[in-house]
């Protein structure tokens, strides 16, 4: 095993970490969901502002439900591009998800910026098979 494998295998590795994490805190919004459900529901006092209460309900529940889909979303993309950096499929996949992960700070502003070096390397290239190297150079 040369030193790009072991780079391609510890990125890969990294690329499962990062997906944690972010699955982590796409969950964080679940408290304004909540919040929603709740002022959707009635659970709060009524008043003379009830139906702004609704409106503002429905908008927390539909803004954390989108934040949490995305999230969860990138987080399954981020488990993909581990896989195939494992398996050395699917390069152009890896080499956009590494572009995206940068926005990720500061985990994936790291994983990102050195899966794109990586990835960039001719050697590397070559492990992905004849599709990638003619699809990168075009």
């Amino acid at each position: 095993m040369d030193q790009y494998d072991e780079h391609l295998r510890l990125i890969s590795i990294f690329h499962y970490v990062v997906a944690a994490l972010a699955a982590l805190f796409a969950c964080f919004p679940i408290i304004h969901l909540v919040i929603g459900v709740a002022m959707l529901s009635g659970a709060f006092p009524k008043g003379s502002g009830a139906d702004d209460l609704k409106w503002v309900g429905g908008f927390f529940v539909a803004f954390a439900s989108l934040w949490i889909l995305m999230g969860l979303s990138f987080a399954a993309c981020l488990i993909l591009a581990g896989r195939s950096l494992a398996r050395r499929v699917r390069y152009t996949f890896c080499l956009v998800m590494a572009g995206l992960e940068c926005m990720f700070v500061p985990f994936g502003t790291v994983l990102g910026v050195f899966t794109l070096l990586t990835l960039t390397k001719e050697d590397v290239k070559a492990r992905f098979g004849p599709a990638a190297t003619t699809s990168a150079t075009g």
